[in-house]
């Protein structure tokens, strides 16, 4: 049968050919795979739709996670992953910044220009409030331009900042 066949018996006539990948066995099970139902491979049946979603579901403990939980978590995984691809976790550990001991919270969406539109308005320059918040300017850019993590902010530097401009931009959880 020939690969993303739908099913059926009109296809080459082998009966133990994978519809998904054409492989021969004599294994295949049925899947939903793109809703389609479809005899697959033991290689091909991590594809099925059915079983994704009931590990899916099984795992979340039991389904009440809000958006931002989820959200918090891909973020988490995306870090984690780049770091793995890294290799070398020393960029997180830039010295000076006090990050391991002073970690970034998670922050609002957008807050590089939520900070940047509160310093507008209170018609401060950046060398002026990072000047006033005794911090380099490069982090209060960095902050601005929405790079707080990969420029190793602490979370004290947000916090004063929040403070010091009354606006919130770490994500209370």
């Amino acid at each position: 049968m020939a690969k993303y066949s739908t099913g059926g018996s009109s296809g080459s006539g082998d009966a133990n050919a994978c519809e998904l990948c054409g492989a021969t066995t004599d294994s295949l099970r049925l899947a939903t795979i793109a809703g389609a139902q479809l005899q697959v491979c033991g290689s091909c049946a991590p594809h099925d739709d059915s079983a994704k979603r009931s590990r899916g579901s099984s795992d979340s403990g039991g389904g009440g996670e809000g958006p931002t939980d989820r959200k918090r978590r891909a973020a988490q995984r995306m870090a984690k992953a780049y770091d793995a691809g890294k290799g070398d976790p020393t960029h997180w550990e830039r010295e000076g910044t006090g990050y391991e001991d002073d970690p970034l919270p998670y922050l609002v969406s957008g807050y590089g220009d939520v900070a940047e539109r509160a310093r507008q308005d209170a018609g401060l320059k950046t060398e002026e409030l990072a000047e006033g918040l005794e911090i380099p300017e490069e982090h209060l850019v960095a902050i601005e331009q929405g790079r707080a993590a990969r420029a190793g902010i602490p979370g004290s530097v947000i916090r004063a900042l929040e403070e010091r401009l009354d606006v919130r931009l770490i994500e209370e959880g």
